[in-house]
């Protein structure tokens, strides 16, 4: 193996100014006679070669690309590489470590756009999510906004609009009321500039091809009296904070509460219910109806009751508890029978369970809706439906959609659900 003489030193900085250097970094610079910049900063970094009284300095403008790799290649003495940040963060040092050894290398970080935006904002980071957008597309960026972190920095890109994909794709996933976002240009440079950005208007025209965003959860006082009718959008509704997606998408909760036939007076029961999208919903809309949320998960009463706020409605009662315990230990003559039924989240022997204690006392013209993801079970719980005298009928749903990536828009399935219809 060729033994190696001479050393690439990768030094990442926050500053074009030389004293901000540590002096360490400063000597190795003033030592040092090649040196390559990115081109986007190569004169502020080339005027550092004035401080130099010993040593000539030869610089190389810099683009990230073959002719760099080739030109360290052709390098016999040690050379600096400036960078931005941490050159292994998002940086240049992936593209050096596939293209020299290690013994080759000496990285000297400086702190990332990321710890300086979350220290300028006085936000602590450590459960922050780091997107890059920065040459490829956003399909990352989507899957993680559909998770719902509490706080998002993103990477962008100058060269491919990536701020407009990033608002667009709020928009398109209904979250533009669900983050702060902040944009934060030139970070530790003499032109920093932080502003938080309201997306329902249009993007600034004066933005540095410098910069990043932040994305954090508003913190926002919730009024029924701007929400629509019907089709509640799924970012007014808390969640579960570590399953923020376990909630009845809009889509098919729309299906499900026409499906249902809400009646003016009436008892309605939301068997689990989760964060009690569809019950509360549903009694937004019929608000004399008499609702009874049940979910076996710690932590559902106290969502239903916050979401409950929101909306502006009141559910009779909420029971967090097991299904099963609510139907064996539970003296149900004392419950008022329900007049709509919501059978979600539970298997199917627990489906059948309730079908066979509950669907016995409800009358003519009541429904049952079963939202169902599991295609096997569907067969034998529409025969129990119909055994109990109910007129079921079946319904796929399936939806998509549209989201914005750097080359345009594609489709973006939603899960299909089968919603199995049972009418009295």
């Amino acid at each position: 193996m060729t033994e190696v003489y001479r050393k690439i030193h990768v030094i990442g900085i926050n500053s074009y100014i030389f004293e901000d250097l540590p002096r360490k970094l400063q000597d190795l610079f003033l030592q040092t006679g090649n040196i390559a910049v990115p081109n986007s900063y190569f004169e502020e970094i080339k005027s550092w070669g004035k401080n130099d009284l010993e040593k000539k300095k030869s610089f190389f403008s810099s683009n990230s690309n073959n002719e760099l790799v080739n030109w360290l290649r052709s390098q016999k003495t040690d050379v600096i590489l400036i960078s931005r940040g941490d050159p292994l963060w998002f940086g240049i040092g992936r593209i050096l470590l596939e293209n020299f050894s290690k013994d080759e290398l000496s990285f000297y970080p400086s702190n990332t756009c990321i710890q300086l935006a979350f220290s300028k904002l006085k936000i602590p980071w450590q459960d922050n999510i780091n997107v890059s957008i920065h040459g490829r597309d956003s399909t990352k960026l989507i899957e993680t906004l559909k998770a719902r972190p509490s706080s998002l920095a993103i990477i962008t890109d100058s060269n491919n609009k990536s701020l407009e994909i990033i608002k667009k794709n709020l928009s398109e996933l209904n979250l533009i009321d669900f983050y702060d976002f902040w944009l934060c240009e030139e970070l530790g440079f003499d032109n920093e500039n932080i502003r938080k950005l309201n997306l329902k208007e249009s993007l600034p025209s004066d933005i540095s091809s410098l910069n990043i965003v932040v994305l954090t959860k508003t913190k926002k006082n919730y009024s029924n009296n701007k929400l629509p009718l019907f089709g509640i959008s799924d970012h007014i509704f808390k969640t579960f904070d570590d399953r923020p997606n376990l909630f009845t998408k809009r889509e098919v909760r729309v299906q499900i509460l026409a499906d249902l036939e809400l009646p003016k007076n009436g008892v309605i029961w939301d068997i689990g219910a989760g964060c009690g999208s569809i019950g509360l919903e549903a009694l937004k809309l019929r608000p004399n109806l008499d609702l009874f949320c049940i979910d076996k998960r710690i932590g559902s009463k106290a969502l239903i009751l916050e979401n409950s706020k929101r909306l502006g409605v009141k559910p009779k009662f909420i029971f967090e508890e097991d299904i099963n315990n609510t139907l064996n230990e539970r003296n149900l003559s004392s419950f008022e029978k329900p007049n709509r039924l919501i059978i979600g989240g539970c298997g199917k022997k627990t489906k059948l369970q309730i079908i066979n204690k509950v669907a016995q006392g409800m009358s003519i013209g009541d429904i049952i809706i079963i939202p169902i993801i599991d295609i096997q079970t569907i067969k034998k719980l529409k025969e129990e439906l119909e055994d109990k005298n109910f007129k079921t009928n079946l319904n796929l749903i399936q939806t998509y959609k549209s989201l914005s990536i750097s080359d345009g828009i594609r489709l973006e399935p939603n899960n299909p659900v089968f919603l199995l219809k049972g009418k009295k």
